[in-house]
């Protein structure tokens, strides 16, 4: 846990929107030197620039998480600039829905490689280094924050490719805490689960490769994409908000963290893992929201 933040550094990726940039005006706020990680060019010259002008150090690259050569740079230059940093923020991502076995293999290695591998490339790149800072200074605290979502922990109908990227990082970091139990006391870990909550997510195609054009969508893809559009614009939840509950969970070394703990989230949560436990099928994704299952349902089986 991280209880003094002034002239520590936080290596966050996704920075240029959302929680990332949330993350990094909290982080200047702290006095932390601040490694901004972006795909988006604009988006990341904005950021730097509001974040320098809080008066802290800036180390800005526009790097694509899924790659690993340019993951290994990032390292390099972070520690060749500040040393091993004490907070990691691997939070890009992106999103693609539709029925799973309409999408395309270009869906899954997008998908996976930012959401999935990025997560992989930020841990196994400065996790080391973190380590190696532990061994060295029995004062050094790191912590790695990984963003998942709610759909890591549920598998609701027509966002698979989603919902597995995000299962497997909810297991990765699982089983990284508990790896950093069996070696150190002075790094821990926390798994991001947000809910709906309003993000540039919702657009993550601007960043995509030769993306596809809405008439390549099949009908379920424009759903659900409809469907996300509308779900996170209306999420009651800030970015900023989720932002304060990351650092406060360094602080207080919490290992989940949730944006929204009311019924609609925890409640489709509680279901699934009874429905597990017992041997039963799996439970209803919209046990606690039936009028937007009736919906999915009607247009998908609809002419």
């Amino acid at each position: 846990m991280i209880q003094d933040f002034k002239g520590k550094t936080a290596v966050l990726t996704g920075a240029g929107s959302g929680f990332g940039l949330e993350c990094a005006r909290i982080g200047a706020a702290r006095g932390m030197n601040l490694v901004l990680v972006d795909v988006q060019q604009d988006a990341l010259d904005k950021a730097r620039a509001e974040i320098e002008a809080a008066g802290v150090q800036v180390l800005a690259r526009k790097v694509d998480v899924s790659s690993a050569a340019q993951m290994e740079q990032l390292a390099a230059d972070v520690k060749d600039r500040f040393g091993a940093p004490h907070f990691v923020f691997n939070n890009a991502g992106v999103g693609a829905g539709g029925l799973v076995w309409e999408n395309t293999v270009a869906d899954w290695d997008w998908v996976f490689g930012v959401d999935v591998m990025g997560v992989v490339h930020g841990v196994r790149l400065f996790t080391p280094m973190m380590l190696e800072a532990a061994a060295k200074d029995p004062a050094y605290r790191g912590h790695i924050t990984n963003t998942a979502s709610m759909a890591g922990l549920l598998t609701a109908p027509n966002m698979g490719v989603y919902n597995a990227a995000k299962a497997a990082v909810v297991s990765l970091t699982e089983t990284m805490y508990q790896d950093l139990a069996l070696v150190t006391d002075q790094v821990g870990c926390s798994v991001l689960c947000p809910y709906f909550v309003p993000t540039a997510i919702t657009s993550s195609e601007r960043n995509r490769p030769n993306a596809p054009k809405d008439s390549e969508l099949t009908k379920s893809q424009l759903i659900g994409q409809a469907m996300s559009n509308k779900a996170v614009s209306s999420g009651k939840v800030s970015a900023g908000e989720v932002a304060h509950k990351v650092f406060k969970a360094i602080s207080d070394n919490q290992f989940y963290v949730f944006s929204h703990q009311g019924p609609r989230a925890l409640g489709n949560i509680t279901s699934r893992m009874e429905n597990i436990v017992a041997m039963k099928n799996p439970a209803d994704p919209f046990l606690e929201t039936p009028d937007i299952g009736a919906k999915l349902r009607e247009q998908l089986r609809s002419a």
